[in-house]
């Protein structure tokens, strides 16, 4: 008849489906909110354990008063170093990052991450400055009280602002942000170490309360439908698509990196808490500052190779193709 084709129906071709929303798996959404939750909870818990432990207890304050003397050791030509790297941390700078970020997610036209960047930044920075006031120091007599100073704010500020870039760049460009992060966290902490500023502890716990509010922001990301404005499609996590394997790669030297330097950090901490007496001597003093400084570098990694894994988990989600997020 007119108007039709005259070809046959192809016997056995299927109907053309239509397109179905990728909204992700509810499986998958869930697995990565109790992963960002569990992650959130375990970084509240230490930072109470280093609070128990190291603030509260005679041997905990004994070590980290050790730490805190080994850190005069060679600081004349440390501090030359570490002072430029404190100075860089200000209210302009961090509202240099915060608005570089905003810029990144407007380009990438994902205005929900600048949001989110301002959360991250605002929530951990506020949280270390009201966890420092809100707990105690107890006075048992061991080197200059100067009250609590658990978490550290120069470190919170430094974890923070690298945490916001990770969470704004493109896949392709988190991997080298978050080993760029963790290094510079780490030299913020250890200069402030190096200034006698903070106890490592201190800096420690501040590392602690950034990866709690990245993996919080990544849980509400996870929850969030993909965005419509994605312009290409990765595969799930599960399935290894190209940004994962980068991801993995990163993620595993970071972990590497930790494993490393927290065993040594670990020895030296357990030979300084060992000392027997009041008054350790400069080779305990060293001990426990060497164990402070590989300590913060263990953290560092650690938590920005679980930021990275994190952050890529949240945006790769759906059952067949997650949007770039």
């Amino acid at each position: 008849m007119p108007g039709r084709s005259s070809l046959p129906p192809v016997r056995g071709a299927a109907p053309a489906a239509t397109p179905r929303p990728r909204t992700g798996r509810p499986r998958a959404r869930a697995v990565v909110v109790a992963a960002a939750v569990a992650v959130a909870l375990a970084s509240a818990l230490a930072v109470a354990v280093l609070w128990r432990v190291f603030v509260v207890t005679w041997a905990g304050q004994r070590v980290e008063d050790a730490a805190f003397d080994g850190a005069r050791y060679g600081q004349g030509r440390l501090w030359a170093v570490a002072e430029p790297v404190l100075d860089v941390v200000s209210v302009g700078f961090v509202g240099a990052v915060l608005l570089a970020s905003v810029l990144i997610a407007a380009v990438r036209r994902r205005w929900s991450l600048a949001v989110q960047v301002a959360v991250l930044v605002g929530g951990a920075n506020l949280t270390t400055q009201g966890v420092k006031r809100l707990l105690e120091r107890p006075d048992h007599g061991v080197g200059a009280d100067y009250g609590n100073t658990l978490p550290s704010g120069h470190t919170t500020v430094a974890a923070s602002v690298s945490a916001a870039l990770l969470l704004v760049v493109p896949p392709r460009a988190r991997p080298l942000v978050a080993v760029v992060g963790a290094g510079y966290t780490s030299a913020t902490g250890v200069s402030t170490l190096v200034g006698q500023w903070h106890r490592p502890a201190d800096v420690v716990a501040a590392v602690l309360v950034v990866l709690a509010w990245v993996a919080l922001v990544c849980g509400a990301m996870a929850l969030a439908p993909a965005p419509a404005t994605a312009t290409a499609a990765l595969a799930q996590v599960e399935g290894g698509d190209r940004w994962w394997r980068r991801t993995r790669t990163a993620a595993a030297a970071l972990v590497v990196a930790a494993v490393g330097t927290g065993a040594f950090a670990l020895a030296m901490l357990a030979r300084a808490w060992a000392v027997r007496g009041d008054a350790p001597s400069g080779r305990t003093d060293l001990a426990a500052y060497a164990g402070g400084v590989s300590a913060v570098i263990a953290a560092s990694c650690l938590t920005f190779a679980l930021m990275l894994v994190l952050r890529h988990a949240a945006g790769s989600r759906d059952g067949t193709a997650a949007a770039p997020a």
